[in-house]
């Protein structure tokens, strides 16, 4: 006997996949690391960039960094040294990029003829690639024997100016 026109028409069977609504993204962490170190290695083998913090927190909807107790030591390719520290950090995925809060410093060691220079302050945003250090707050600034308290800065140390 053949199934009836009726009973055909009530076979069950997968649906096809309706498009949906991609979900938007949730600023949440999608890893975690504790008590950590991280290196970043140039071409030719030498240690570039070195971060150290207690805890860091990775958003994957922004590709941000949020890194808390940050130490960060950086090597020129002159051979200069600068190093970091803030009770937190905000930094962009590939680290170009590192906002400092809560007593932030960074600190430009002497090279050559250059004096060792030294930033403080409860916010600085720091340049990586293009050697700038910017920040809208009160900065204590030290070079040498100059000792400056400012309302705010824009540093470039390529050219060795400030505003």
């Amino acid at each position: 006997m053949l199934p009836s026109a009726s009973a055909a028409s009530t076979r069950n069977g997968p649906r096809p996949d309706v498009p949906r609504e991609a979900a938007a993204p949730r600023h949440v962490p999608d890893y975690t690391m504790q008590g950590f170190t991280l290196q970043r290695f140039g071409a030719d083998g030498r240690l570039r960039v070195q971060l150290q913090g207690t805890q860091m927190r990775h958003y994957p909807d922004t590709d941000t960094l949020e890194i808390d107790g940050v130490t960060i030591r950086a090597l020129s390719p002159d051979g200069s040294v600068t190093r970091a520290t803030a009770r937190r950090a905000l930094s962009n995925g590939d680290g170009s990029e590192v906002q400092l809060l809560g007593g932030a410093q960074i600190v430009r060691e002497a090279v050559g003829d250059s004096q060792q220079i030294e930033f403080e302050g409860e916010f600085l945003h720091a340049f990586l690639n293009t050697e700038r250090v910017r920040s809208h707050l009160p900065v204590h600034l030290r070079q040498g024997t100059n000792d400056l308290r400012v309302g705010g800065i824009d540093y470039d140390n390529l050219t060795r100016t400030a505003k």
